[in-house]
């Protein structure tokens, strides 16, 4: 049986993204900063913001570019990525981030995709990007060079040329439950990338599903360091940030020393990570020479943070620790720890090794995988494990160009299938247990992954951990653990393995070992395991 979300529902405006964000902004607001830019502390009110976004979608429109056209835009976090994506969808286009990290051949497979008509870009990824473009055959003055410096920046606009004009921004008119403001890929950590389409109304329902529940308000000074490019970091901080009139610290890639040195300089009070961050937070003994105390509040996502692990960074730093759930396909938050815990919001603090409850206006239902009936929902305790589905407001319009691949993961009833295995209790407080895709079937058993790599990060002697399902000399599917080990310590595979044979049923040990320098994660955070089987 589906069961719901425990909250009241949310209105969602049937507006564009941008009438949303900025459309009923207060007087009192305009002045407010918007923007830090944490290089060098330079700041953008969001009467600056506004107006630069309302010259960019009048310099676009004055370009040819309009409803049915896609600009890509290549950049880490800068301010101007702010101006740029806003000015795309005010200008009724369609914007595809693309992960800052690629190369040439990988930013022309999403230029061809997704069919952009224009690339927007930095100096420093000018030469990937200029030679990806050229060979799709995007011309030279479509390709905007944002700061316009260095040799490859010649000939091409730069944000002068696109803000100086002052254009007013066109008047346009879509439908925002169909027209598509942007167009993400999936990371393709179990697949091939593709384009999710995701509609105005997809993430005005989001930030508005979550707007209740995260506690931001407009005292809050949010660190910016997840990619705006993904989903994660376009919808919890470029959008929800600034619909709550926040101040968003921009950092354009994470470095743990700028990381602190941001937190205790702009006195950062709400921040977002993934859990990669909060190994660090907990074990770095250089966090102890930074002031952290200003923040408040640190939400993980895109992918499980162990609940030991998270509890040792909220009583080290002293801060309310929450963990939230989506995916791009959700726009992407479905689940997500209230502000409080749980305490007064729902009369129960949710664990911290859980996602909370489903956000307003969603439904839910657990699916058996095999069999394909729905999990019961326990009257006490908690759920047999089984694959989670979603519907609501937040579910994308489907893939581009990709009947096939929607029709899989969006089934009869408008439930979307989030291929993640999760048990629910009797409040209808969620759990992820893993991937379906990832579980490794040891001997008939399934055997998660994360569980073994929360129990691995608990030993002192490892840095970083990913497991993955390996084939032994008969050919069985078994835990291979890819080991980081911690400065200054010695560990044998060995040891390793005896450390989890100690504290886990027999078919859940760890059974192969190997030591490397770096676990492979995507920009969100996501343990890249398509990497290390190879």
């Amino acid at each position: 049986m589906s069961f719901r979300n425990p909250y009241d529902d949310v209105e969602i405006p049937d507006v564009s993204v941008y009438d949303f964000l900025f459309g009923s902004i207060a007087d009192g607001d305009l002045d407010r900063t918007a923007l830090i830019d944490s290089r060098n502390g330079a700041t953008t009110t969001y009467r600056q913001l506004i107006g630069s976004i309302d010259a960019a979608a009048g310099a676009l429109a004055a370009r040819g570019i309009g409803v049915g056209d896609v600009v890509a835009v290549l950049s880490p976090n800068i301010p101007a990525f702010a101006t740029v994506f806003h000015g795309i969808l005010r200008a009724g286009a369609t914007a595809t981030t693309l992960n800052a990290l690629f190369t040439a051949n990988e930013i022309r497979k999403q230029l061809v995709d997704a069919k952009a008509k224009m690339l927007v870009t930095i100096s420093m990824m000018a030469p990937q990007a200029l030679e990806a473009a050229r060979e799709v055959g995007i011309a030279d003055e479509n390709i905007i060079i944002l700061d316009g410096e260095g040799q490859a920046a010649s000939g091409h606009p730069n944000a002068a040329d696109l803000l100086g004009a002052g254009l007013p921004a066109p008047e346009v008119e879509f439908d925002p439950a169909t027209h598509i403001a942007v167009l993400p890929y999936s990371s393709g950590t179990t697949g091939n990338p593709k384009g999710v389409m995701l509609s105005h109304r997809n993430l005005v329902a989001n930030v508005a599903q979550i707007e209740p529940i995260n506690g931001m308000v407009s005292d809050d000074v949010v660190l910016a360091v997840l990619p705006f490019f993904h989903i994660y970091g376009m919808t919890v901080l470029l959008n929800a940030a600034l619909k709550a009139r926040a101040s968003l610290v921009v950092m354009p890639r994470f470095d743990m020393v700028e990381f602190l040195e941001s937190v205790q300089t702009h006195k950062i009070t709400y921040a977002f990570i993934a859990p990669p961050v909060a190994v660090a937070l907990a074990k770095h003994p250089i966090v102890d020479k930074f002031d952290l105390s200003s923040i408040h509040t640190m939400v993980s996502g895109a992918a499980p943070l162990d609940e030991e692990l998270g509890n040792a960074v909220a009583k080290r730093l002293g801060l309310t620790m929450l963990q939230g759930f989506g995916m791009s396909e959700l726009s992407p938050v479905s689940h997500l720890i209230p502000f409080d815990g749980g305490e007064k919001t729902r009369g129960v603090r949710a664990p911290l090794a859980s996602v909370g409850w489903a956000v307003p206006n969603t439904e839910n239902r657990i699916v058996d995988p095999g069999t394909g009936a729905d999990v019961e929902i326990p009257a006490e305790g908690v759920s047999e494990p089984g694959e989670l589905w979603v519907k609501g407001p937040n579910v994308m319009v489907g893939y581009l160009n990709n009947d096939a691949a929607t029709a899989e993961t969006i089934v009869e009833g408008g439930w979307l299938r989030t291929g993640d295995m999760a048990t629910v209790d009797a409040t209808g407080c969620v759990t992820i247990v893993d991937r379906l895709k990832e579980l490794i079937k040891y001997k008939g058993y399934q055997v998660p992954p994360a569980e073994l790599e929360a129990l691995l990060l608990t030993n002192p002697k490892i840095a970083d951990v990913a497991v993955v399902g390996a084939h032994d000399e008969d050919g069985e599917e078994v835990p291979k653990a890819f080991v980081v080990v911690a400065e200054g310590a010695e560990l044998t595979a060995d040891e390793v393995m005896e450390f989890t044979a100690e504290r886990v049923a027999p078919y859940k040990k760890v059974r192969q070992v190997e030591f490397i320098d770096a676990v492979p994660k995507s920009a969100s955070g996501k343990i890249l395991r398509k990497d290390l089987r190879k």
